[in-house]
C-alpha cells in the first residue's frame, strides 16, 4: 500500500473513533431538567431543589427515603423516593440533587443516586478571619 493510502486509512480510523466517542459521551450525559421536564421524560435526568423536611420519612422495612423536593423559585414539589441507606447529612440539607427517572406509575421521582448539600461549617469563616 502507498503512503497514501495509510494515510487515508489513518485519517478514517481516527474520525471513526471520534465519533465513538462523541456517541458514548452523549448517551452518559445526565442534564439538568424541570420538575415539569422529569415528569414527562422517561430518561435519566438530575433535578434540584430544596428538601421539604415535614415530608422525609424513612421506611426501614422497604429502606426506602420518601420526601418532596421543592422548587426555589415555584414553590412546586416533586415527590421522590431513594431506595437504599439514608444519607447521614440528609436531616442537614439546604438543597439536594436527585438523579434518576419518572417512575412508570406516574406517581413520583426514582432516585437512584442523592447529592445532598449542607451548610458548610467553614460558611462565614472568611469574614471573622478579616476581622469583619
Amino acid at each position: 500500500m502507498s503512503r497514501r493510502a495509510w494515510t487515508v486509512v489513518g485519517i478514517a480510523l481516527l474520525v471513526g473513533f471520534a465519533g465513538f466517542a462523541f456517541t458514548t459521551f452523549k448517551s452518559n450525559l445526565t442534564p439538568y431538567v424541570s420538575f415539569h421536564e422529569a415528569r414527562s421524560d422517561g430518561r435519566v435526568v438530575q433535578v434540584a431543589g430544596g428538601l421539604d423536611r415535614p415530608s422525609a420519612r424513612y421506611d426501614q422495612g422497604q429502606s426506602a427515603l420518601f420526601f418532596n423536593l421543592v422548587d426555589q423559585k415555584t414553590g412546586e414539589k416533586l415527590p421522590v423516593v431513594f431506595h437504599g441507606l439514608r444519607p447521614s447529612n440528609f436531616s442537614d440539607a439546604i438543597s439536594i440533587v436527585a438523579i434518576g427517572n419518572w417512575d412508570a406509575k406516574g406517581s413520583e421521582f426514582d432516585a437512584q443516586k442523592l447529592l445532598v448539600k449542607c451548610p458548610s461549617k467553614y460558611q462565614g469563616a472568611e469574614i471573622k478571619s478579616y476581622g469583619g
